[in-house]
């Protein structure tokens, strides 16, 4: 049954990136929000952003809202901001499998990859 999870970890701090707004988009002809959440204290969504009602197989863009997060986390003013937001465009191939997409971040890069 599939799904589609994330989590955000800061790298600079060790720890989960709590209050981190986060925007899922399905982008096959146009732009669709479907979902907005925003992290809990393990750094994870409460809920998977996709369900197996709702997962389909196509394209699209988790928008991280890392700005707002590194403000006020590590007090960063927005002129001095290098991450703002960060984009993720994927594609689910397979309805029924489970995506976890996480984001470590840091403030100046980040990384992903297809987790488990």
């Amino acid at each position: 049954m599939g799904t589609l999870t994330t989590h955000v970890l800061d790298l600079s701090t060790g720890k989960p990136a709590q209050g981190l707004d986060v925007e899922l988009l399905f982008i096959e002809a146009g732009e669709t929000s479907l979902i907005q959440a925003t992290t809990n204290s393990d750094g994870r969504v409460d809920a998977p952003l996709l369900t197996p009602e709702t997962i389909a197989v196509g394209t699209y863009k988790l928008v991280f809202r890392a700005g707002d997060y590194l403000q006020r986390v590590h007090g960063m003013k927005p002129a001095d901001l290098f991450l703002d937001e960060i984009p993720l465009v994927f594609r689910v191939f397979d309805a029924t499998q489970k995506y976890h997409v996480p984001l470590l971040l840091s403030p100046y890069g980040y990384s992903t990859y297809r987790g488990s």
